[in-house]
């Protein structure tokens, strides 16, 4: 996939609701590198081990096709923040999200910053935790939404903020109060980002699910072209 300087970047998106199988999990390790094998066996409870599992699975199948590497060879490598980046590649960039029953992927290039989060459209969150990670003004505009929206809305906002600083890299090493969202024609834009902080383009991104997903892109070419898809695992065996 080339990329000229002026051409907006691509993205592309794989949204997956794994299996829960067993079996499944055992064949999608064959795809790993021996040391997140490793880490895979150190989980306590198993819905924690499938969510990593399948997320790295996930991950390297689509680096694998943009990189024609296979996927255990694919080579990752974490930064001194511990993000994942490829090795001997910076053109390429990625995000992994995952959460209870479904695992999200972007990869593009042509970005300078790229990141995805997902959570449950059904996530409980406090008014407390609200007011740890939202601005005044975001309070009081989840304060005036009637009460069917104000969760998904509470939800929005956190998985946007996330992907945001997953994007920069920093995660909640930075206050995600310091990050303020309103809405333009009913896309997410970012408060008193000024001149520099034009390039940014966050999406909340239809998921086919209970779930929302949000999606942070840095780009200087302009609004990113966005694809997404459902992954469909096609190393299933045949029946």
């Amino acid at each position: 996939m080339q990329q000229s300087e002026n051409q907006p970047a691509g993205i592309e998106i794989a949204l997956w609701q794994y299996s829960g199988n067993e079996g499944d999990w055992s064949r999608w390790m064959q795809s790993l590198s021996s040391d997140e094998r490793e880490r895979a066996s150190t989980y306590r409870f198993e819905r924690d081990r499938a969510s990593f599992i399948a997320g790295r699975y996930l991950l390297r199948q689509l680096l694998s096709a943009h990189t024609r590497t296979s996927p255990s060879k694919v080579p990752l490598s974490p930064d001194k923040h511990g993000k994942l980046r490829l090795e001997g590649d910076d053109r390429l960039q990625f995000s992994l999200a995952n959460t209870d029953g479904l695992v999200a992927v972007a990869v593009a290039l042509g970005c300078d910053h790229l990141g995805i989060d997902c959570e449950r459209a059904d996530t409980e969150i406090e008014a407390a935790a609200v007011d740890s990670y939202c601005s005044a003004d975001e309070r009081r505009w989840l304060a005036e939404l009637p009460a069917r929206e104000h969760a998904r809305a509470a939800i929005a906002l956190w998985t946007l903020k996330e992907s945001h600083l997953k994007a920069l890299g920093v995660g909640l090493r930075e206050d995600p109060r310091n990050i303020a969202f309103s809405w333009k024609d009913g896309i997410p834009v970012m408060v008193d980002g000024g001149d520099r902080d034009r390039r940014w383009h966050h999406r909340l991104v239809e998921s086919g699910s209970q779930h929302v997903v949000a999606l942070a892109a840095c780009s200087q070419s302009g609004l990113p072209g966005i694809s997404t898809r459902l992954f469909q695992d096609d190393n299933m065996p045949s029946e």
